[in-house]
């Protein structure tokens, strides 16, 4: 029991917590079965290994978490979360199975998987900053950190499980049957959300309605430096680096020609380093923007060495490391920004977040996509390395201005020292400490 009550999976030890988790993982595991099929639809089967057009699908599935800002912040501030996460889940449910009876009967074009990918994706506006912040009420605010890398944890594991079976069965019975049982796997969360013990929920104080309170969430996050440093680097990595259904698709199929199978196992290669990358992140007490930083900067040399990997195996084990780098990159970010944002600010601060993290996917993807249609898939790995440099300078920017970042090389060592105060307070008065590292 200790292992539930100290340990990595502290979490778990409660009640809705598990409960919660459990339906999630079933979920997720379907979630990440209908993007492996759909991605492979639309590369193999609706065109002719077209990047682009799978841009484009990502594109429509995330450009709604920008276009929906002002409502979707202000949503899950002010409606019960619990409620909104049972309507989005099943709206989701709908439109899966709507796809798969398209698929399965054959007559699926483009356009349709266009208009779905869109419709998804503004259910998921709705659904993404209700559910993030909804863990808030699972757990008590001392464990809400781990809860989110758990949380992390499970979609990653989730990501591991589901591209290896969907490669499986749409080498086997086709993609439209996919779609279906990622419909039928909403059935556990919506369960799960009706299951929770409602007198066990810590509930936080509403965000009163009133005017502007989508432009009161900008205020806040433009008065708060360690705030905007972070979303900056979400910006920059979400947009340019985290297109993995391209990078991995256009890889597997222009230069190891490789098949359906073969694709879904190096989408769960990278998901056992995503995994790992979570679990770690579930073992630190707090966040903090140097692992951040080493997040961004890891990712874009993991990129890097990807594009230059000769053939398939190598080239997934180098997903490994993506894959640790890019979730450490993501539950860290995620983790400093809730749990330095006041609770009744929650929602619109994760809204804007998420849109710059996902709704970024509308701007990104389809360049990457051209970039691999035009140059190759290794080229389009370079704008992901790219964008871990740029982020990873972001936040050596803000070390250096407001934390007072000082290198130095001490006895062959290279040291470190950062002002650990609190972030919110960017003059650093007296009283501030500052603590040092060293890298070997």
């Amino acid at each position: 029991m200790s292992a539930l009550t100290q340990g990595t999976f502290r979490s778990l030890n409660n009640f809705n917590y598990r409960i919660w988790a459990g339906g999630a993982l079933v979920s997720n595991v379907g979630t990440w079965m209908q993007r492996t099929a759909q991605d492979w639809l639309v590369l193999t089967q609706l065109t002719h290994k077209n990047a682009t057009a799978v841009g484009i699908v990502m594109a429509l599935q995330f450009g709604p978490h920008l276009l929906l800002l002002p409502v979707t912040g202000f949503a899950a501030d002010h409606l019960d979360r619990r409620k909104l996460l049972i309507a989005t889940q099943a709206a989701m449910g709908a439109l899966a199975l709507g796809l798969g009876i398209l698929t399965v009967s054959g007559l699926v074009q483009l356009w349709q998987v266009y208009l779905f990918a869109f419709l998804l994706g503004c259910v998921t506006a709705f659904d993404s900053p209700a559910r993030q912040t909804f863990v808030s009420e699972l757990v008590a605010e001392t464990e809400l950190s781990n809860a989110v890398a758990l949380n992390s944890a499970s979609f990653n594991a989730a990501r591991m499980i589901g591209p290896a079976v969907a490669g499986l069965l749409i080498a086997g019975v086709g993609s439209g049957w996919v779609f279906l049982i990622n419909a039928a796997s909403f059935a556990a969360v919506i369960g799960a959300l009706g299951m929770l013990r409602a007198d066990q929920l810590h509930l936080r104080s509403r965000a009163p309605h009133t005017r502007g309170s989508l432009l009161q969430g900008f205020r806040y996050v433009w008065r708060r430096p360690d705030i905007k440093a972070v979303l900056l680097m979400l910006f920059l990595v979400g947009t340019f680096g985290l297109n993995f259904p391209i990078f991995i698709s256009t890889m597997s199929v222009t230069v190891f020609h490789a098949g359906a199978d073969r694709y879904g196992l190096l989408t769960a290669i990278m998901a056992v380093g995503s995994v790992a990358g979570a679990l770690l992140s579930a073992r630190r007490a707090q966040p903090r923007i140097a692992i951040l930083l080493a997040g961004a900067a890891v990712f874009g040399f993991g990129c890097a060495l990807a594009a230059f990997m000769p053939s398939y195996w190598l080239f997934g084990l180098v997903l490994i490391l993506i894959g640790i780098s890019a979730q450490t990159f993501n539950t860290t970010a995620n983790s400093m920004v809730q749990l330095s944002t006041e609770p009744a600010m929650r929602g619109r601060v994760m809204a804007i977040l998420l849109a710059l993290a996902l709704g970024g996917t509308a701007v990104g993807a389809p360049v990457v996509g051209w970039v691999a249609d035009t140059f190759g898939p290794r080229w389009a790995l370079g704008v992901g390395a790219a964008a871990g440099l740029a982020a990873a300078i972001v936040g050596i920017h803000y070390l250096a201005r407001y934390r007072h970042l000082r290198v130095r090389i001490d006895a062959g060592r290279l040291r470190f020292s950062i002002d650990d105060s609190d972030p919110m307070n960017v003059l650093h008065r007296p009283g501030h400490t500052v603590s040092e590292q060293k890298i070997q």
